[in-house]
Order: C-alpha cells, then sequence, then structure tokens
C-alpha cells in the first residue's frame, strides 16, 4: 500500500506566484516555503502519496485552475465558522502531490496575500496565532471527515500547526488523528507562538472555549500562564525533527550560553533532551534543488546591473516617498557601472538579528564588523547584500551604505535578483548567530559561489572550511565578529594571490550535493516509520 502524508504549514513555495494591487504574492516568506515545495516531490519520488495544505491567504483560491473541492464547518471561537477547500494547481506540479489552500476571512486579516501579520509588542504574534488556531482546527475536522482520504502521518511543520497536537491530545472528537502518526519540524525554535491561555482574544481560551486540557503540558517554562505552541508541539509529538544534525544539538544546550554569543534551546531545552532521550528527536538535514535552476547560463555584469537597477525603481515606484535606501542603491549601482568589479561579495536573506546581528557587532576595535568588512574590501569590490525584514537592521544596512559605496543594499526581494547574485557572486556571505539549516548557502555552492558562514547548525554541516568556503566561530559576540572579518581576509589572501587553488574551491563548491531523496529517507526511516 502506497503510504499518505499530509503536510501542515504557513509556507508553501509551490504555489503561483500572484500580482495582487500591483505586487507580487508568493506563498513564500522563508525556508518552509522550499521545505514544502521540496519534499513532497522528493517523497513522492520514493512511492509516497502527499497532500499539502495551507491557509489561502485571500488570494490563493482565486488562482487560475483553483477548483473548489467541498466546505468545511468548524468549531472555533464558540460559534461555527464556514471554511472553504480548494484544490491549486502548483508551479512544480508532480504525480503523487497535491496542494490544497483552505479559505476563511481569518486568513487574510493582516491584507490579502500577507502570510504573517506585524504585530506590535505589547501583543506578540496575536493576529497569527488566532489565524493559525482556525487553520489548524480546519485542519484536524477535514481528517475526521476523511476530506484529505486515508492517511498514515501527519507532518506539522513550525508553531504555526502546533495546535493539531494540543486538538489531537485534549479533544475527544478527533479519534481518528490520534491513530496517525504526527511529527513536529522545528524550522526555527526562536519564534514558538506564545499567547495567554485565557482572558484575551487571542488565546487558547478564545479560541475552544469547551476544551479541556492539562496546564502542565501545555504551558511556557518561563510564563506559566502562556500557553508555548512550539513546547507543546514537542511534548506531545510521536517524533520531532530539526532540519541539520549539528542544530538538534545545539538547541538541547543551555540557553545560558546565549550570554557567550552562542543560541541554545531558547527556553526549551529540557524539553528538548527529554525527546532526544525518549528517542524522539531527529536532526535530518534539508536538501536542495539541483533541477531546472542549476548551472544556469551567467548574463553580461552589464545585464545584471540593469536588472538590479529597474528592480529597485519598480520598489521605489509603489512608495508615495522615495526610500533612502532605494535612492543610495540606484546611485551606488551606478558607481559600480557595467563593468565587473575585482570580487563580487553578496548576500540574500532576511534582513533580521539572526542573519545580520554579527555584521552590526563592534569588534575589538569598536567598529561594527561590516564596516572592516568594507574596508577591506575597498575599492577592490563590491557587497550587494539582497534582503528585507527588521526596519532597525534595514536602517543599519542603508546608514552604512550612506558612507560606503562599496555597499549596495537592495532593500527588497526578488527570485530573480537572488538568482543572478547566487550565479555571479564570488563569495557568498552567510554569517547567521545561529542557522537551523539555511538554504542561500547550499544555492550559492550550487552556482560554484564559495560562502563564508558562522560554524553553526546547518552551515556547519554543508560549508567545509578551506574546501567549499570559510568558516569561523569564537567564545562571545566580540571574537565571533572579529573572526569573521578575519576569515574574510583569509577568503581575499586565496582569492587575489591563488587563483588556481580559489578555482579549486569553486569546483569543490558546485560538486557538493545535499540532495533531497537523502533528507526523505531519514523522513521515512526516523519520522514516519514506514519500512
Amino acid at each position: 500500500m502506497t503510504a499518505h502524508i499530509l503536510m501542515l504549514a504557513a509556507e508553501n513555495d509551490a504555489l503561483p506566484i500572484l500580482n495582487i494591487e500591483g505586487r507580487e504574492v508568493s506563498g513564500k516568506i522563508g525556508g518552509i516555503g522550499d521545505v514544502v515545495r521540496d519534499a513532497p516531490r522528493a517523497l513522492a519520488g520514493r512511492g509516497c502519496e502527499v497532500t499539502v495544505v495551507s491557509p489561502a491567504y485571500g488570494v490563493f483560491a482565486d488562482a487560475p485552475g483553483c477548483k473548489r473541492l467541498t466546505g468545511l464547518n468548524v468549531a472555533f471561537g464558540g460559534r461555527t465558522e464556514g471554511v472553504e477547500i480548494y484544490e491549486i494547481p502548483a508551479r512544480n506540479d508532480c504525480p503523487g502531490v497535491r496542494h490544497l489552500v483552505l479559505e476563511h476571512t481569518l486568513f487574510s486579516i493582516c491584507g490579502r496575500g500577507r502570510i504573517y501579520c506585524d504585530d506590535p509588542p505589547q501583543t506578540p504574534f496575536a493576529r497569527d496565532a488566532s489565524k493559525f488556531a482556525l487553520f489548524c482546527a480546519s485542519a484536524v475536522a477535514a481528517v475526521e471527515k476523511g476530506i484529505f482520504g486515508d492517511l498514515n502521518a501527519v507532518h506539522l511543520h513550525d508553531w504555526h500547526t502546533a495546535l493539531v497536537l494540543v486538538l489531537r491530545r485534549f479533544d475527544p472528537a478527533y479519534r481518528l488523528l490520534r491513530k496517525l502518526r504526527c511529527v513536529y519540524t522545528i524550522h526555527n525554535l526562536a519564534l514558538q507562538g506564545i499567547r495567554p491561555f485565557e482572558e484575551d482574544d487571542s488565546s487558547l481560551q478564545s479560541w475552544f472555549p469547551a476544551l479541556r486540557y492539562d496546564r502542565t503540558v501545555l504551558q511556557d517554562p518561563r510564563w506559566p500562564n502562556c500557553l508555548n505552541a512550539t513546547a507543546a508541539a514537542i511534548r506531545l509529538a510521536d517524533a520531532v525533527h530539526t532540519v541539520s544534525p549539528s542544530y538538534a544539538k545545539e538547541i538541547m544546550r543551555p540557553s545560558a550560553v546565549a550570554a557567550h554569543g552562542y543560541h541554545g534551546g531558547e527556553g526549551l531545552e529540557s524539553d528538548l533532551q527529554a525527546a532526544h532521550d525518549q528517542g524522539r528527536l531527529f536532526g535530518i538535514l534539508n536538501g536542495c534543488d539541483y533541477g531546472s535552476n542549476a548551472g544556469t547560463v551567467k548574463e553580461k555584469w552589464s545585464e545584471i546591473t540593469a536588472q538590479m537597477r529597474a528592480q529597485v525603481l519598480r520598489w521605489a515606484a509603489v512608495d508615495e516617498h522615495l526610500a533612502t535606501a532605494h535612492f543610495l542603491a540606484h546611485l551606488h549601482l551606478a558607481v559600480v557601472g557595467d563593468r565587473r568589479p575585482g570580487i563580487v561579495l553578496t548576500g540574500v536573506g532576511r534582513i533580521t538579528e539572526q542573519k545580520i546581528g554579527l555584521l552590526r557587532q563592534t569588534c575589538g576595535d569598536d567598529r561594527p564588523a561590516l564596516e572592516s568588512v568594507l574596508e577591506r574590501l575597498g575599492e577592490r569590490g563590491v557587497l550587494i547584500l539582497l534582503g528585507t525584514g527588521d526596519p532597525s537592521y534595514e536602517m543599519f544596512l542603508t546608514a552604512t551604505s550612506a558612507r560606503y559605496d562599496n555597499l549596495v543594499f537592495l532593500r527588497g526581494y526578488s527570485d530573480d535578483l537572488a538568482r543572478a547574485l547566487y550565479i555571479h557572486g564570488d563569495l557568498f556571505l552567510m554569517p547567521s548567530s545561529f542557522e537551523p539549516c539555511g538554504v542561500s548557502q547550499m544555492l550559492s555552492m550550487r552556482e560554484g559561489q564559495p560562502c563564508l558562514v558562522h560554524d553553526v547548525g546547518g552551515l556547519r554541516d554543508t560549508v567545509k572550511d578551506k574546501i567549499t568556503g570559510f568558516s569561523f566561530g569564537g567564545d562571545g559576540l566580540t571574537k565571533q565578529a572579529d573572526n569573521l572579518v578575519a576569515a574574510l581576509d583569509r577568503a581575499f589572501r586565496l582569492y587575489f594571490e591563488k587563483p588556481a587553488k580559489w578555482r579549486t574551491m569553486r569546483g569543490a563548491a558546485a560538486a557538493s550535493r545535499f540532495k533531497w531523496g537523502d533528507s526523505v529517507e531519514g523522513y521515512m526511516k526516523h519520522l514516519y516509520r514506514l519500512g
């Protein structure tokens, strides 16, 4: 019998890319979307049937070719809510995989096509938590009604889907769900979906007022009056999965080590250690797509700079006032010109503390590491960073680019620009403070671009120092910042003084393979227990 896996996730990059009100909308924000796009295809290649379900966010149910399957009445918030289920054609259609979206007005509470809300600090995750609580309730109701068909396992991705396990454990209505193996993947332990148990519009009591539960199973270890969705999932899942072996080891360390510049279990190390001791915690590295986009023919450098300038103008055009970041990027691209610099450093990713924090960290000379990087780069080359995220880190990059014309900060995101930077860069920078797995380093290596990375998590498992790139560590943030700059010095010496060895490194990076087929073999053996 073919095994049938149900995957639930907030993101899915297999969904079509839509143009909504002049902006590009996709089903992806980060790495979850990549995994949910690629892992089902690899599982189908191993003989599994996979159904992937995510919210429609007010837009995907209207995508061309989308077909309504059925409606569903869901008990939520003391009322009965009507949820619609649609089957949607994927961008990477694959036999054995189908993609569904669930639609309700709550799923677009932050705006049409917006996957996540930006809630104020005093109400963190409030709208997202309510939205995904309804998503979980809808999914488990559909499982009980057999709408997804006969299932062997349910695979849940990050805190957005964790309440499936809460309902499975404490709601007596979900008998079928209890018979299915349920596994939980941690993509980013720093985001845990913490909300009050009660006395709040966004709380467990408000979502499921009739639910009777054991508070000790669900509560946050630091704030006992709060539900911690991630902690509950770790405690209740049949298997807990992290997206690299090294990250699985790191998150069992005490959070106190964060004072030395490392990230441990983010307060959940005891629960993770217990899962490990019970044989339920597995670290399985994500894969990378080596299909049609790999080995892309390089355009001329002048075509790439023209592409970047055009994209910056498109971003600028949607705002009433010209953003300083866009003005500086366009100005600096003119300085870069149509002649390729001596060396091109690149970076692609969310602009967050996790990704950029070490670049803002002061070195031993009391300057941010980024300034030391740019001064060492000098007139020899350019650093191009693509991404958007935390406004304070965006402002840090913008302010730095105002002083250094060898920094081009492209404040936004474009798949085409990301692909161009992977292909055309000489050295990819990914100095993440922590990294559950990471995909950008794999994509740049796929194109023969060596990487400079912090020796943590999935970066440790994918980039080999002096072979496919350069890695650094250090006890404490200042030492890590110093070592980041020292690793860059090593890279510059090799690039400029030993070109033959650099070509060897490029070849080794391009030859590295992290195949989804290997990853899903681990899924089937350890997570789903199939064969």
